[in-house]
């Protein structure tokens, strides 16, 4: 079973991911799923219908504002990292944060390393599915690889020399 890392501890990993060219056909009624955002703007209306748990992944190259309207009915929004070097989706996670106010998970999926993780959840991210071919225990300990950030950010918005 895959595990992902959430709110600074591994869990087991609850929600299917659908695949971009996923349909309404044999979508599952009450499992927790997270989908892509071109079947939700197709097919929101029957998406809310569900009884299971609803999230939604953005490619990259696609804005939150498509689905800001949105929000509240989703309990994940998985933001894609499809290389290691794009770096698109933190500005994306501080929006949710900050702008928003987005208060559910906002997980990090694609190409997610350990080197990134503190980073990202200094940005807004709460969860982190590694890419498979890494170790998620040993990722976690990214979170903790620095004991201070002297800058606010979306996790502690006040500057360290507010925080004296």
């Amino acid at each position: 079973m895959q595990q992902i890392i959430k709110d600074g501890a591994l869990v087991p990993e609850s929600w299917h991911l659908l695949p971009k060219e996923a349909t309404l056909e044999h979508l599952p009624n009450s499992d927790d799923i997270i989908i892509p955002l071109g079947l939700w703007l197709e097919h929101s209306h029957a998406l809310k219908a569900r009884d299971g748990g609803l999230g939604v992944w953005l490619d990259s190259d696609e804005e939150i504002e498509a689905i800001q309207e949105d929000l509240t009915l989703f309990q994940v929004i998985a933001l894609n990292f499809p290389a290691f070097t794009d770096g698109r989706h933190y500005s994306t996670a501080r929006l949710l944060r900050e702008r928003y106010g987005y208060q559910g998970e906002i997980r990090a999926i694609g190409d997610v390393l350990r080197d990134q993780l503190f980073y990202m959840q200094r940005c807004g991210f709460d969860a982190f599915a590694v890419r498979p071919d890494r170790d998620p225990q040993a990722a976690l300990a990214g979170l903790k690889d620095f004991s201070l950030a002297y800058q606010g950010a979306a996790d502690n918005p006040l500057p360290l020399f507010r925080r004296r």
